[in-house]
Formats: C-alpha cells, sequence, structure tokens
C-alpha cells in the first residue's frame, strides 16, 4: 500500500506544469540545464519535481529557502540520475543549506565510542554528505559551480555522486553497476587513474583532476564525477578511459551535448 501511495504521488508530482519561475532558474543558474535536448529536459523536469516534494529542506546559518534555491541544487542533483534507474536518491531524506563556507560542529564521542579514537578537528567546509544522513551545502559554492562549468568545481555533484556511491553501503568509489563486465572494466580504469593521481599529487606535480581526490577512492568518483559533467572535452583529453566507464555509468555523454551546443563556425 506504501508503494503504491508513493507511486502515485510521485506520478501527480511529475505532470504538475513546471513553473515559468523554475525554468527561469534552471535555464540561468544551471549551464548544463540548456545543453539538453527536449526528452531530456522533459524528463529532469519531472525528477524535479519529485526531487523537491519528496526531501525535507532546511536553511541554516540564517539562510532563508526559496525555489531559487531549491530548484537549482534539485537540478544538479537529479541531472546525475537522468540516464540512471533511480529511485530519487532514497538514501537521501534531507538537504540542509548554508548560505556561506561553514565549519561544522566538533564531534563528540558517543557513549560507545572508543575512547582511544581521536576526535577530528572540524574545518571548513563548502558540502558534505553522510551515509545515513544529510546532504549538507553551501549555496554561494553551489551557484558559482553551476554557473561556471569552466572552473571545474562543482559541490552538488560531488556530494550526491557520494550519495550514489553509498547506495551499496559502503563509500568506496564504486557504485552500483550493473553486471561483472562494467564493474572490472571500472576496477581496472579507476584504480589505475585514481594511483596516478595519487603518485603526481604526492610529488607535488600539477594534475588534471582535483588532487582533492587523491585522498580516497571515494573522493576520486566524486571529483571525477564533477570533471565528468563540467569540462567533459578536457576529461576526454587527459584520461580518455576513465572518461568511457564514467559515460557507460552514467548513461550520458556530456561531450557530445558541448558539441551539439557549440557556435557553428563560420
Amino acid at each position: 500500500m506504501f508503494h503504491w501511495l508513493r507511486d502515485l504521488s510521485r506520478a501527480e508530482a511529475r505532470e504538475r506544469p513546471f513553473s515559468d519561475d523554475w525554468e527561469a532558474y534552471a535555464r540561468t543558474n544551471v549551464a548544463h540545464y540548456s545543453m539538453l535536448d527536449d526528452a531530456e529536459r522533459s524528463e529532469l523536469r519531472a525528477m524535479i519535481q519529485v526531487f523537491l516534494e519528496e526531501k525535507q529542506w532546511e536553511g541554516c546559518g540564517g539562510l532563508v529557502l526559496n525555489d531559487e534555491i531549491r530548484v537549482t541544487i534539485a537540478a544538479q542533483a537529479c541531472l546525475l540520475q537522468l540516464g540512471l534507474p533511480h529511485d530519487y536518491y532514497r538514501n537521501v531524506e534531507s538537504i540542509l543549506v548554508y548560505p556561506s563556507t561553514v565549519v561544522p560542529p566538533e564531534h563528540q564521542p558517543g557513549v560507545f565510542e572508543s575512547v582511544g579514537i581521536p576526535v577530528q578537528n572540524s574545518v571548513p567546509i563548502l558540502g558534505q554528505a553522510f551515509s545515513q544522513g544529510p546532504v549538507i551545502l553551501v549555496w554561494d559554492a553551489v551557484l558559482r559551480g553551476a554557473r561556471h562549468p569552466e572552473q571545474g568545481h562543482n559541490v552538488v555533484y560531488h556530494e550526491f555522486a557520494h550519495k550514489l556511491d553509498m547506495l551499496d553501503g559502503t563509500a568506496d568509489g564504486t557504485p552500483p553497476l550493473v553486471d561483472r563486465t562494467q564493474l572490472d572494466d571500472w576496477v581496472a580504469v579507476c584504480s589505475r587513474e585514481f594511483e596516478k593521481l595519487r603518485s603526481l599529487a604526492g610529488k607535488g606535480h600539477k594534475t588534471f583532476l582535483d588532487a582533492y581526490g587523491a585522498t580516497n577512492e571515494a573522493e576520486f568518483f566524486a571529483v571525477a564525477t564533477e570533471e565528468f559533467f563540467d569540462r567533459p572535452h578536457a576529461l576526454q583529453k587527459h584520461a580518455p578511459e576513465l572518461y568511457h566507464v564514467l559515460s557507460a555509468y552514467y548513461r550520458q555523454d556530456p561531450a557530445m551535448r558541448v558539441e551539439h551546443n557549440s557556435p557553428a563556425e563560420a
């Protein structure tokens, strides 16, 4: 009964008119939105409607949430799932949005935690995703990344890539894949590229992928996702096999979209 009611609610949400204001927010704030074809854009709008309705939204640090903030975030989060079989991020219940860079409170050890485990110091963040908790985002970083893909940094893509990674119960840089062949290709390519990034970053060399991706496999996947959608041609040039496995996973080809939307040469 619960699933029937949920599916009915989703179907109704998908059929609602997408307001002119929401369309303007998506077109103005999310560079990738205008690159979609009509069918993709129609599906993304339907996904946004469900996403906005099902998730709990909370403005933090004095931020007053409005439709522009919600639609801008939802459009980017849903874009990642546009080609995937999905359940509208079933592992995301709430999204907390701060106005600017935030320092989370220090973690206080629980009653059952070992006292020998060091408490991590809090550091400023632009976003954070918890396996069994919310997604935290910073609005000024969200807007900057959405409007300027050429910079190759998108906090929404990054944090929601983590949530895709976590769908199988662990954040290990490998989201649920369709079969063993895809898994073998993924492991071979991503392991090689991760080790290459870690080696170069460890030596202080300049890297195409953000050196933060060398932190661990989960961060590598999130950083690679940012580049895949934001700077697809550059990723194809620097790491063509990585682009290929990401394209196979996401079932999207952002490089082709960019080509189709580039001004024709005279």
